[in-house]
């Protein structure tokens, strides 16, 4: 506001006059005649602003402030299946490498490639001719022996009755028994040797050992084969089911046994725990699988264990060699206790701690210990009990000690993921 062109009301007042009147009054109104007057004008000023600042004081609230209102979560006891991913390999549950018995001519391939077979079917037919020859020459010596030990027989049984009457020396009966065992010895291996002929005769055709699903042929007809040579002929695979071999730390296997022991995990009735696989793209596998912690060997460089699971793979989607991630199921806790992660803190120690709500609404600091990690929350071992709240939201708010209004928290739903692919042109 400018004061230019008039008169200020507070002009004439000196160091004798005391503090100029209170602004916005008119100068014949708060001029003093005298000192006195002067005097009487700062003594109600001075009572006027004495009641203000009562006025200031008593609109203050009295006491401490308000409790501050964070979230909390009521602990409950829950059924939980614990589960734990690794990184696994399919490998065949049988596979057999097919080489010649006998070596031979290739006459005919007798399967398809990738096909499946059946125990015991026919695949590679070798020429037979030389074994059928064998096989006749075999026959033919059983056959003489047969003979030879006929004769032999029917001689020893006649020398047995003229030594009864000493019609001929005891050398002579000797010799008769002897050449009848030798015929019986002659017979039995004759016997063997169309037996062995037999057998080679019968490997000219290479059959499967076992079904499943053949691989790639390494021969075609007219190949020559060795008997037991070092290169495969193909092999067969049975993939149903399927075996994956899975690495787990030995740490952890015995951590879950102990709980296993203990009964804090259970499993089913046949004592093995159930694996799921999931695939590269994500997907799980529509048959669930089983695992057994029988037969396991550590690695003594890597201090792990591979653990083997059977999957059925009546489709044949599975193949072995694929890399897989295996889900297991380690166990069940009928009571387990669930505590959000953002609500557990670490002190400078390295310890897990809370903030518990008390029955009065009191905060308090509490040690407590931690488990396997599920999904955003952490397994409770102990320090913890059903029923018990404890502050997920505001803790930088308030501290030990303090009194607070506690209201229910919710978890909220985790927005669902952008698409970050750029936007196909046209």
């Amino acid at each position: 506001m400018s004061f230019e062109g008039r008169t200020s009301p507070f002009a004439g007042w000196g160091a004798g006059h005391g503090a100029p009147p209170m602004a916005g009054a008119s100068a014949a109104a708060v001029r003093p005649r005298n000192i006195g007057q002067a005097l009487g004008l700062l003594a109600g000023l001075a009572l006027a602003l004495a009641l203000g600042g009562c006025g200031r004081q008593a609109a203050q609230p009295a006491g401490s402030p308000a409790p501050a209102e964070v979230g909390t979560l009521t602990l409950q006891a829950e059924p939980h299946t614990f589960t734990t991913e690794l990184p696994g390999r399919t490998s065949a549950f049988l596979i057999a490498e097919i080489r010649p018995q006998v070596g031979g001519i290739v006459q005919k391939r007798l399967f398809t490639e990738g096909a499946t077979v059946k125990a015991g079917q026919a695949l590679y037919q070798i020429d037979p001719a030389s074994f059928e020859v064998q096989l006749a020459t075999a026959q033919a010596q059983l056959a003489k022996a047969e003979t030879n030990q006929r004769a032999a027989q029917t001689n020893a049984a006649r020398n047995a009755e003229l030594i009864k009457a000493n019609a001929i020396s005891r050398q002579q009966y000797d010799d008769s028994q002897t050449a009848l065992a030798q015929a019986q010895a002659d017979i039995a291996a004759a016997r063997a040797a169309v037996q062995a002929a037999r057998l080679n005769l019968g490997y000219t055709q290479i059959k499967a050992p076992i079904a499943g699903r053949t691989g790639a042929s390494s021969v075609t007809p007219g190949a020559l084969l060795t008997a037991n040579q070092a290169q495969l002929l193909t092999t067969v695979t049975q993939t149903d089911p399927l075996y994956v071999d899975i690495t787990q730390s030995s740490t952890e296997v015995l951590r879950l046994k102990k709980e296993l022991a203990d009964g804090r995990l259970t499993q089913d009735e046949k004592g093995a725990a159930r694996v799921k696989i999931v695939l590269d793209d994500g997907s799980t596998y529509a048959h669930a699988g089983t695992l057994r912690f029988s037969g396991v060997q550590v690695n003594p460089a890597t201090g792990a264990i591979t653990l083997r699971a059977t999957v059925p793979n009546p489709e044949g989607l599975l193949m072995p060699g694929m890399y897989v991630r295996a889900v297991l199921e380690t166990g069940m806790s009928e009571k387990a206790i669930l505590a959000p992660q953002q609500a557990v803190t670490r002190d400078p120690a390295g310890n897990a701690r809370v903030l518990v709500v008390s029955a009065d609404d009191k905060i308090e600091s509490r040690r407590i210990v931690t488990g396997a990690a599920v999904g955003n929350r952490w397994e409770v071992l102990s320090g913890l009990a059903a029923g018990e709240r404890i502050l997920v939201d505001g803790s930088q708010r308030v501290r030990a000690g303090d009194k607070v209004r506690p209201v229910p928290w919710e978890a909220k739903p985790a927005p669902p993921a952008k698409n970050s692919a750029p936007e196909a042109r046209r």
